[in-house]
C-alpha cells in the first residue's frame, strides 16, 4: 500500500510537471495571428450579454432561490407545489441551519464523514432530508433540489470555493 501511494504521487506530480510545461510551452509559442484565429478566441459566448439578458438569467435564478427559501424553511404549500416530502418531523433544513448557516456548501465534494463516503452537496442535502428529518429523498436532477441548492448557495454568496475541506 505504502509503494503504490508513493508511485501513485510520483506519477501525479509528474503528469503536474509535465503538464506545466506543456502549457507554458504552447503560450510561448503561439504568434499574433494564432492568437486572433477563431479556435484561439472562441469562447462559451460569442457576444458578451446585454444587461437585458442578464437580468433576464438573474430574475430565473432569484425565483428559484425563492423557492428554495420557500422549501428550506418548510413552507407545506410550497413542497406539496414541487411534490416533495422533506420531513415528517416537522422539522425544517432552518431549524438547523438558520439563514443556510452552517452548511459548508463550498466544500463540496469531499468524504462526508456521517455518509461514510464521498459525497457531493447534492448527497448531503438528502442525507438530511431523509436522516434528520426523516422526509423522501429527492432526485439529484429534481426541480426541488435545485431550488434548494440555489437558495442555500445563494445564502453563502461570497464564500471562498474550498473543496475537499473539513
Amino acid at each position: 500500500m505504502g509503494k503504490s501511494r508513493v508511485s501513485l504521487r510520483k506519477l501525479l506530480a509528474g503528469g503536474v510537471i509535465i503538464g506545466a510545461f506543456t502549457f507554458v510551452a504552447a503560450i510561448a509559442g503561439s504568434t499574433a495571428a494564432e492568437e486572433t484565429s477563431p479556435a484561439r478566441t472562441q469562447l462559451a459566448h460569442k457576444k458578451p450579454h446585454t444587461a437585458e439578458q442578464l437580468d433576464a438569467f438573474n430574475q430565473v435564478f432569484m425565483d428559484e432561490v425563492r423557492k428554495g427559501d420557500l422549501l428550506f424553511h418548510g413552507d407545506a404549500a410550497m413542497a406539496e407545489q414541487m411534490g416533495v416530502n422533506l420531513s415528517r418531523t416537522g422539522m425544517a433544513c432552518a431549524m438547523c441551519h438558520p439563514m443556510a448557516a452552517d452548511i459548508h456548501s463550498y466544500e463540496f465534494p469531499k468524504f462526508q464523514e456521517q455518509i461514510g463516503k464521498f459525497a457531493t452537496f447534492r448527497d448531503m442535502i438528502n442525507w438530511c432530508i431523509e436522516k434528520p428529518n426523516e422526509g423522501e429523498r429527492i432526485e439529484s436532477d429534481s426541480e426541488a433540489m435545485k431550488a434548494l441548492e440555489a437558495y442555500m448557495y445563494w445564502s453563502n454568496r461570497g464564500s471562498v470555493v474550498d473543496p475537499g475541506v473539513h
